[in-house]
């Protein structure tokens, strides 16, 4: 048995999304910028995906920008924020210690141009709370933007509260809500978030694709020139079948989606049951404010590449943390702003199942992981000066 436990990471296309997809991939090829009928229809196809999404998180269709991804979502919703506070002289921008790197270093990028960024503690149980944000925001504070759920540990956001807040102050909110469209309740309106950001791949549509949520009113800076798509706000041809893909494979992730997260929140239980079982293990972030499918754990003596390469050859596909970061040696910054120690965050691991998954695979994972922790740590003269107390354990 193989089972793909990575879907933080990228899901499998929909064959729903797939079937959508293909006419705009064969005979409707057209640019739906012409103003023949091969171009209108394809104009008609990016109206009724634009319809679909904004139906799903209940916006306007007016107020969905499509994008190459979720993370030029983020960059375009950070520097829209940015450049409209820049021109009333507000430079302050307020965001966690534990973002996706789409939006640290796009917020490490505005700090050479003059702006001063706060980045909020996430605390040992991965939370940052809306009282912490309020006491953050000064009189030159343009934007603060904070995930709607962690991409490493899952745990998610008072998103809500957080947006009541920067309302009440007059301060522009953006969330990267990437790993909670289509796991989580998502509605724009209900939330009073100003922008809002989501990629196709992470609820089984296909890579490449995202769209940006911007509520009317608030102004939108370009990230791509080139031409009049988007209503102008984003150049390039726009990519059809990967549009019309996002919109059907969203459309199929809410559907029954209280169901579908009733169910993944029962593997993702069974899960942390039975590995915190392993000796000198800890669960990362809050183990109730957290999406249905993500796990994060850390075992201790052991690092994460070698987990990794065992589970695989073992049958799991796993991580230890962000796809984005995977050439990376350095420990994950996620769990380093939780306050773990360099050397237990290096041996982290992120299991992530959705509905595609089952109860066996579940048990698979279940028998896998202590054979290969023990099998490393039996290996590992770090284990060994723990075992012969030559060393303290820290977890």
């Amino acid at each position: 048995m193989y089972v793909y436990a990575d879907n933080a990471a990228t899901t499998a296309l929909s064959p729903k999304a797939l079937e959508a997809m293909l006419p705009y991939l064969q005979g409707e090829y057209g640019n739906a910028s012409s103003l023949h009928s091969v171009g209108q229809r394809a104009a008609e196809a990016l109206q009724k995906a634009r319809d679909t999404v904004a139906e799903v998180i209940h916006a306007d269709p007016k107020e969905i920008y499509f994008t190459g991804g979720g993370s030029e979502a983020d960059n375009q919703a950070i520097l829209s924020g940015a450049m409209a506070g820049a021109r009333k002289g507000k430079k302050h921008l307020i965001s966690t210690a534990f973002e996706h790197h789409a939006v640290l270093h796009t917020l490490k990028k505005l700090e050479s141009q003059g702006f001063e960024v706060t980045l909020l503690d996430v605390h040992k149980n991965g939370v940052v709370s809306a009282e912490e944000v309020a006491a953050a925001i000064r009189p030159d504070t343009a934007l603060v933007t904070i995930m709607f759920v962690n991409n490493e540990i899952g745990t998610i956001q008072p998103i809500g509260e957080i947006a009541k807040v920067c309302r009440e102050k007059g301060v522009l909110f953006h969330t990267d809500a990437v790993q909670a469209v289509g796991h989580l309740p998502v509605d724009v309106q209900a939330l009073g978030v100003d922008m809002l950001s989501m990629a196709a791949h992470k609820f089984h549509g296909p890579k490449g694709v995202g769209a940006l949520y911007v509520r009317r009113g608030v102004p939108v800076v370009n990230v791509i020139e080139g031409g009049q798509q988007e209503r102008g706000k984003r150049g390039g041809t726009e990519n059809i079948a990967g549009i019309v893909g996002m919109a059907a494979a969203l459309k199929e992730a809410v559907t029954d989606l209280e169901g579908h997260m009733a169910y993944v929140t029962g593997l993702r239980e069974k899960l942390i049951t039975g590995l915190t079982q392993i000796p000198h293990s800890c669960l990362n972030g809050d183990r109730e404010k957290r999406v249905p499918g993500t796990v994060n754990l850390c075992f201790e003596g052991i690092e994460g590449e070698g987990l990794l390469l065992w589970l695989d050859a073992k049958g799991v596909a796993a991580s230890s943390g962000s796809a984005c970061t995977s050439g990376s040696l350095d420990p994950s910054h996620v769990l380093l702003a939780l306050g773990l120690p360099h050397e237990i965050a290096h041996g982290s691991l992120r299991l992530s199942v959705d509905a595609w998954n089952t109860e066996e695979e579940v048990d698979h994972i279940l028998q896998v992981v202590p054979e290969v922790v023990k099998y490393l740590r039996d290996m590992s003269p770090v284990w060994d000066e723990l075992e012969r107390g030559e060393a303290t354990h820290l977890i």
